[in-house]
C-alpha cells in the first residue's frame, strides 16, 4: 500500500498534466475544425444552402475512414504525420496530433446531427424573409443548434478522455499510461483502481456540467 502512495505522490501529478494538455489540444481542435466540417457536411446537404454531392461525399467519406479506425491503429498509421508535425511519435504532444484528427471527425459528425434537427420551417421562414445565407447559419442554425451542439461537445469529452487514456498503451502519457505501466505491468492494483476512480470521476463531472449547461440554453 506505501508503494502505491509513493507511485502516486512522484507520478499523478505530471499524469494529470499530461492528460490535460491532450484533451485541451484535442478539445479545441475539435470545437474549431470539428465545427466547420460539420457544417461544411450540413451545408452541401441541404438544398436550401449550397447542396453539393461532390463535397459532400468526398468530406464524408474521409470522415468515415477515420472514425472506423480503433484509435490505438489510428495512432499507428498516423505516426509519420505525428513525427512532421511535432518532431516525435512519443509522449502526450504526439498523441494529441491523432486524438485530434479523431475527434474533429468525431464531432463533425455530432455537428451535422446537431444542425440537421433544426427545424426546416424556421430555415425556411428566415429564408422567405430574404436574409443571407450567412446571417440564416448565425442567427438561425446555430442559435438552434446551440444546445444540441452543447451536447455533441460534451459527448466528445467523454471520448477524448477515453481516447486519452488508451494512447498511454503506445507512450502517449497521462493518466492511461499510469494506469498500464504500473498497474498492468507491474500488478499495482491500488494504482490502476486509483487512476479508474480520477477517470470516472472526470467524465462524471464533466457530462453534468455540459448537461447542465445544455439545459440552460434549451428553449422551453
Amino acid at each position: 500500500m506505501s508503494e502505491t502512495f509513493e507511485i502516486i505522490e512522484s507520478e499523478f501529478a505530471q499524469a494529470s498534466f499530461e492528460t490535460f494538455q491532450m484533451v485541451l489540444i484535442a478539445m479545441v481542435a475539435a470545437a474549431v475544425l470539428g465545427t466547420i466540417l460539420g457544417l461544411i457536411l450540413h451545408l452541401t446537404s441541404n438544398p436550401l444552402f449550397y447542396k453539393n454531392r461532390v463535397v459532400n461525399g468526398i468530406a464524408g467519406t474521409i470522415i468515415n475512414i477515420i472514425r472506423s479506425m480503433p484509435f490505438i491503429i489510428l495512432i499507428i498509421v498516423l505516426i509519420p504525420v505525428t513525427r512532421i508535425v511535432v518532431g516525435t511519435s512519443i509522449g502526450a504532444l504526439a498523441a494529441s496530433v491523432s486524438l485530434s484528427i479523431a475527434s474533429i471527425a468525431f464531432f463533425a459528425r455530432l455537428v451535422e446531427g446537431a444542425f440537421s434537427e433544426v427545424d426546416r420551417g424556421v430555415i425556411e421562414a428566415a429564408v422567405s424573409t430574404g436574409a443571407s445565407t450567412w446571417l440564416i447559419i448565425r442567427k438561425v442554425l446555430f442559435v438552434e443548434a446551440t444546445p444540441g451542439l452543447i451536447r455533441a461537445l460534451t459527448v466528445t469529452f467523454v471520448s477524448i478522455i477515453g481516447y486519452s487514456a488508451m494512447a498511454g498503451a503506445v507512450g502517449g502519457g497521462g493518466i492511461g499510461n499510469l494506469a498500464i505501466m504500473y498497474g498492468y505491468n507491474r500488478y499495482q492494483t491500488g494504482v490502476l483502481f486509483f487512476t479508474v476512480v480520477v477517470l470516472i470521476v472526470i467524465v462524471q463531472l464533466g457530462q453534468w456540467i455540459g448537461d447542465r449547461i445544455a439545459m440552460a440554453f434549451t428553449r422551453k
